[in-house]
């Protein structure tokens, strides 16, 4: 529970006290208990509208950093299931008493996963042809 529930369910509850007319009661209730999801909606549309400029923004250190981070989560993924259990293979091939321990994918994953939505928009923004040409 956010915040602002917690101070709006209070507040609804204030409304009998304070507000005689029923209808005006059900319809500021109604108003207050609606002001989280509408705030939220306002700042994710906040948010993908400053998406939307530094994408085609023309420095690549601008528009560029969502990809190098997804390049990074690419290499990161090719290491931990490609390479290291190659590796290991061929260690353990060779009897060589070394073993390299995986990396731990629990703090990179809901980056790439943020990533992944990210160029999912980015893909729907090619099919439809409104997508920076470079």
């Amino acid at each position: 529970m956010s915040l602002l529930n917690s101070l709006i369910e209070p507040v609804t509850g204030l409304l009998d006290k304070v507000i005689a007319d029923k209808d005006e009661r059900a319809r500021l209730a109604h108003e207050i208990s609606t002001m989280a999801e509408r705030m939220a909606h306002e700042n994710a549309q906040a948010q993908l509208d400053v998406n939307k400029q530094e994408a085609a923004h023309q420095s690549l250190f601008v528009s560029g950093w969502r990809p190098a981070i997804g390049w990074c989560c690419c290499l990161a993924m090719v290491g931990n299931f490609l390479v290291i259990p190659g590796a290991n293979f061929i260690l353990a091939f060779l009897n060589e008493p070394v073993h390299i321990e995986l990396i731990d994918m629990s703090v990179m994953m809901p980056v790439l996963l943020g990533i992944l939505g990210l160029g999912s928009m980015r893909s729907v923004e090619k099919l439809k042809g409104v997508a920076r040409q470079q």
